[in-house]
């Protein structure tokens, strides 16, 4: 076996990105007609319109319906772009989503209504010089050769060749401009996210006679709204809403089976062992491994407290503390580890916006725990153009405190031959999300299924959660409990990134990556049914299957921080063979973007490739 190997000392080097723009085209086979630029134009006056007689705020909300989903490279550059002191089109997206069939986006831009005007006026220019110097249609071939353009004089329409061009190309992926307005059926109490408008959120509410108090304010756009509420809110301006959920989160249901078997284990004291942070249900403290855990109740003594509150949350515990005593089946060879436990829920379910406020508060007070176990997720499916709540405020935790949240991948029944998506939080992007499989690494019938977004793989890995009629064992208040359910597949994966984190002394990056990147075998062959299930594959059992490598492999860990566009590094110790390399290379980057959930499907900050290998090479 071979070691795993560490390279530490040779930075990245930083490249920046060739600024340097060039001709602007259109794609292939395009036909720019004068109809679809005049239906623009008319889309555009409609929206000045309905702002004309509306107040409440300061500009104007306008959405870009585009006719397929589009490259951030293919969004509007010269619509809305009026230069001066005015941002430019990306930077006025305040929201994103698919269509109803999930073929095309539509982005909403917040802009004054002074550059709406302005890019009126400039449509209405581009249409004069389209009307005046070509017959109705523009081929993508005709817009690619110069001489098309070299006789019209655009200075005598007040516009330059490089506007009127970018105008054009800009109409090849627009279908029209509009006001989008929310829908919801079933009114209840809710979490709203608004549109940014640069404007205090509470005092735009006022204007509708809204009123909020600041205890249910979460940030600049997001409060809690009760029904009479919410109902006034979309009758008087509903354009400013981007995303309702509901507040109240049923639990994603386990499977729970009491063992009356005894169960003798000659458990140590507590040392110097790593602190892993659990937040889920109840904590009952006459169990066994007590001294293991230091215990903080977060519900309210106002609040009845049943038995069943304690059992799920002393379960995850337990395997946290002592799974591999537990499950000797599943001995990873990490050893013990100290949890300091925060019961936020009872077992009924619980309140998000409670529950959010709670986290951010735990997390800022316990900055000594790097790794968090959290097993509760609700049983409401995520939707399908935003993050979750509660999983945009994980990740904004995680890029702020440098700490990561393995979450359970939530359970459901297969109702009618079709799997539930998976619910919140599990839809958290910087997270390892965890699904359950059986001891034959078969998918079990409680999983659902994953994949956010669209494009993002969650869940990110699987482990022996029970189920299929296997069991996994735990400790309840009551004795030995045998489980089924990715609640206690989590507990597994939180043990490992703890131990490579504060045992091995990896980042939570490297941690992270080194965990995925043993889960996927060299002959990966997943369909998307696979990763929407089973993530990048099964996490090893051993430690030691994750920190080497048979003999005929070499596994190396780099890391370092992006500065610039490129950041590439050419020392890596690849062994040489007649002048040759004849091997075959896999990686996997990982890294934690900072992400904004206002923008929807566009919901990180920044995206990452990878290449490896020769200068023609890629590997993603």
């Amino acid at each position: 076996m071979n070691t795993l190997l560490t390279l530490r000392g040779k930075s990245f080097k930083p490249k920046s990105r060739n600024n340097g723009r060039g001709p602007i085209t259109v794609p292939k086979d395009t036909i720019i007609t004068l109809e679809h630029l005049k239906r623009l134009y008319s889309s555009l006056e409609e929206v000045k319109k309905y702002w004309e007689k509306d107040s409440i705020i300061d500009g104007v909300l306008i959405s870009v319906y585009y006719n397929r989903i589009v490259a951030k490279s293919n969004r509007i550059n010269g619509f809305f772009n009026v230069g001066t002191e005015n941002p430019v089109p990306n930077d006025t997206i305040v929201g994103a989503k698919f269509d109803g069939e999930k073929r095309k986006h539509i982005i909403t831009h917040y802009i004054s209504g002074d550059v709406l005007s302005k890019t009126i006026i400039v449509l209405s220019k581009i249409i004069e010089v389209f009307e005046k110097h070509f017959d109705g249609e523009i081929t993508s071939e005709m817009f690619s050769e110069s001489s098309t353009f070299a006789s019209i004089k655009f200075s005598e329409y007040g516009i330059s060749k490089s506007k009127f061009q970018q105008y054009l190309r800009d109409s090849c992926f627009v279908e029209k401009f509009g006001v989008e307005y929310a829908k919801i059926s079933d009114v209840t109490n809710s979490i709203v996210t608004f549109y940014d408008v640069q404007t205090d959120i509470l005092k735009v509410l006022k204007k509708i006679n809204v009123d909020v108090s600041e205890a249910n304010v979460m940030n600049q756009t997001t409060v809690l709204l009760d029904e009479k509420n919410i109902e006034l809110l979309l009758s008087k301006a509903p354009y400013l809403v981007s995303m309702i959920v509901e507040d109240f989160s049923k639990l994603s249901l386990d499977d729970f089976y009491l063992d009356n078997n005894n169960f003798q284990t000659n458990l140590p004291f507590p040392m110097n062992e790593p602190i892993i942070g659990v937040i889920d249900t109840l904590f009952d403290e006459r169990v066994y491994f007590n001294d293991w855990v230091e215990y903080h109740d977060m519900v309210s003594n106002e609040i009845r407290k049943g038995s069943q509150d304690y059992k799920h949350g002393t379960a995850v515990t337990s395997l946290i503390v002592d799974g591999a005593s537990l499950n000797p089946n599943l001995d990873d060879g990490c050893g013990h580890f100290r949890v300091r436990h925060f019961g936020v829920s009872l077992q009924s379910g619980f309140n998000s916006f409670t529950i959010i406020k709670q986290i951010r508060e735990i997390i800022s007070q316990n900055s000594d725990i790097k790794v968090w176990n959290l097993s509760l997720g609700s049983n409401d499916e995520i939707r399908e153009n935003f993050i979750s709540v509660e999983g945009a405020l994980l990740d904004e935790i995680q890029f702020e405190n440098d700490v990561i949240f393995i979450i359970a991948g939530t359970n459901a029944s297969v109702i009618n031959g079709k799997r539930k998506r998976i619910g919140a939080p599990a839809d958290s992007l910087n997270s390892i999300i965890v699904n359950s499989v059986d001891f034959n690494n078969q998918v079990v019938s409680y999983s659902r299924e994953g994949v956010v977004l669209s494009f993002f793989v969650k869940p990110d890995v699987s482990y022996y959660g029970g189920g299929n009629g296997d069991f996994i064992n735990v400790c309840e208040p009551l004795g030995l409990g045998r489980v089924a359910g990715t609640s206690f597949a989590a507990p597994f994966i939180a043990r490992k990134m703890a131990y490579l984190i504060h045992v091995m002394g990896l980042n939570r990056e490297e941690a992270k990556a080194l965990l995925i990147d043993s889960a996927i075998p060299w002959n990966n062959k997943k369909t998307f049914a696979d990763l929407s299930l089973i993530g990048n594959g099964i996490v090893p059992i051993k430690m030691e299957d994750i920190l080497s490598t048979p003999d005929d492999e070499i596994k190396f860990i780099v890391s370092d921080v992006s500065k610039a566009y490129d950041t590439y590094n050419y020392d890596f110790p690849v062994p040489i063979s007649n002048g040759n390399y004849p091997y075959v290379a896999k990686a996997t980057m990982c890294y934690s973007p900072n992400c904004s959930r206002n923008q929807g499907v566009d919901y990180t900050n920044t995206e990452m490739q990878i290449t490896f290998g020769g200068d023609k090479a890629r590997l993603y």
